[in-house]
């Protein structure tokens, strides 16, 4: 029967593609990892690595079989998790994920209040733009994240908690307008945020903009 510790070890090669780093990370020699990663393959029936003196490899099953026990090693910090909250809610470990759009406003208001009700609590945050913070819930690496709906989260809990309005800003040069329509913006003048950014899309999206509308601008204008 595999162990967690062999689950542990397959994950941190998985992510790190090289037996050294991920002993590093797991703090054993790599003799050590990489027998248990062996004798893991071996249980299973399956090569979940292909190694060589150069890089490490994933098989096409070893995806499936790191897919799955990601789940297992999820499932059990949930566990883990979850016991000892039934004394003290919020005194573990969490870890948050954050736009940039978001967290320079929202997190100055609400982490004292935390830091106040849940003392014990050891939290870390990250910033990053959503497809990347989407993917580290996905992979366990966060416990949750912070973005801007709409998203493309499949698979994943959704909980809205804040709406916001989109304003028009312009320079005092133009008559002030309570009200603007999509066909009154001068496309050529948007300041955006660069690719990635899921506000640029929702912006645009709002707008009713074509990404075509665009194509005049220079590339990378925030």
């Amino acid at each position: 029967m595999i162990t967690l510790k062999q689950i542990h070890y397959a994950l941190s090669v998985g992510k790190t593609k090289h037996f050294k780093k991920a002993s590093l990370q797991c703090f054993v020699s790599q003799s050590t990892l990489s027998t248990a990663i062996s004798e893991m393959e071996s249980q299973l029936g399956v090569q979940i690595f292909e190694r060589d003196n150069k890089q490490v490899l994933v098989t096409a099953v070893g995806e499936k079989v790191l897919n799955q026990i990601r789940l297992i090693q999820q499932q059990t910090d949930d566990l883990y998790t979850m016991i000892k909250s039934l004394d003290a809610p919020l005194s573990s470990a969490l870890s948050i994920g954050v736009i940039p759009t978001i967290g320079p406003y929202l997190l100055p208001l609400i982490l004292p209040s935390v830091r106040d009700q849940y003392p014990d609590l050891k939290l870390s945050i990250i910033e990053d733009q959503s497809h990347v913070l989407v993917e580290k819930v996905k992979s366990g690496e966060l416990d949750t994240a912070i973005l801007a709906l709409p998203y493309p989260i499949e698979g994943l809990h959704v909980f809205e908690f804040w709406q916001e309005d989109f304003y028009y800003v312009s320079s005092n040069k133009q008559p002030f307008m309570s009200e603007i329509k999509a066909d009154q913006i001068n496309a050529e003048q948007l300041m955006l945020l660069q690719d990635g950014h899921c506000l640029k899309d929702q912006a645009l999206a709002t707008c009713s903009l074509p990404v075509s509308a665009l194509k005049k601008r220079v590339s990378g204008t925030r």
